[in-house]
Parts: structure tokens; sequence; C-alpha cells
């Protein structure tokens, strides 16, 4: 193999703004965090790292390692959070007494639509201050409207003919109560 033959590779230098691509990090509602969050890998050591390196260099291209590593570990991290948010949310939609079901939903329809007017206010402000503001609910609009399509397809689920009637005048033996 001859190496003067083969393609070079332009070097590209990470800056701390190469973490805002892609979609931000998923925000977990306090009601189901811990069930979300339980066992996933936070990313908080590699990010203790990369802050100690830029703390001791001062300057992002001596930090690359870090910043790669924490680029993955955050993709991983993320996609993983997400995908636990929409089977929650299915869940719910599945389990949950229905009219329970029915106001999560309305909770999440006023949250896209208070996520969806805070967007157009934010589409006003100028420089990276409203790009940064923009770029947030952007992902936070994505990571609502998937969470009401998980919700709404578990309740879908529930409501399909296959499932048996229940029988009139009986009672449960237990009342569940629902924690979100």
């Amino acid at each position: 193999m001859d190496v003067d033959k083969q393609e070079t590779m332009e070097e590209t230098i990470l800056v701390g703004d190469d973490l805002m691509r892609g979609p931000p990090s998923p925000v977990v509602p306090k009601e189901i965090a811990s069930h979300v969050l339980e066992g996933v890998e936070l990313c908080d050591g590699i990010l203790k790292n990369l802050f100690l390196c830029l703390q001791i260099n001062d300057i992002e291209p001596f930090c690359q390692d870090e910043i790669v590593l924490y680029q993955q570990c955050v993709a991983k991290r993320d996609k993983e959070i997400r995908e636990r948010l929409q089977d929650s949310e299915y869940k719910l939609g599945v389990s949950m007494p229905l009219e329970e079901a029915k106001e999560r939903v309305t909770q999440l329809q006023s949250e896209l639509t208070l996520l969806e007017r805070r967007m157009i206010l934010a589409s006003g402000l100028q420089g990276m201050e409203g790009f940064r503001q923009r770029w947030s609910l952007h992902g936070q609009l994505g990571d609502t409207r998937k969470r009401l399509e998980a919700l709404n397809n578990g309740m879908a689920k529930r409501e399909s003919p296959s499932s048996p009637a229940p029988v009139e005048g009986a009672t449960p033996a237990v009342k569940k109560r629902w924690f979100f």
C-alpha cells in the first residue's frame, strides 16, 4: 500500500459549538425521570474530563479527544433517553385509566402549544442567543410530539376491538394509583 497515493482527509478541529450539532438533549419530565433515567450513562465523568482539559489547556484544539468522547456519549445517551421516554408514554397509554390518559394527552397538547408560542417569540431574537433558544425549542417540540404520538398509540392499542369488554356491575378488587 503506497501512502502517497492515499487520499488525505482534512483535519477538523472541533470546538464547543460543535456539541450543538443535531438535536439538543431531551428534557425529561420530573414525574417519569426516575424510571426513564435508571441505568443510563449520563456522561458526567466524560464531561468532567472535558472541563478539566479546557481548564488546563485553555483552548479547544488541545481537547479534541475529550470533545469527541463526549459527543459520542451524549449521542448514545440521548437516543436511549428518547426511546425510554416514548416507551414510557406508550405504556402509560396502555395501562392508565382512560380518563387519566386523556388528561395526559391534554397536558401534552397544551405543552406543545406553549412550546410553539415560545418558538414564535424566539424567532424574533437575533444572534447566538436567538439561535440557541430556537435550537432548544425545536428539539423540545420534536420530543414532545413523539411522546404524544406514543401515548396516543398506547391508547389506541388499548381501545382496539380485540380487548375484552368489562363485565357490568363488577368492581376492581384493587384500585390502582397512578404516578407520573
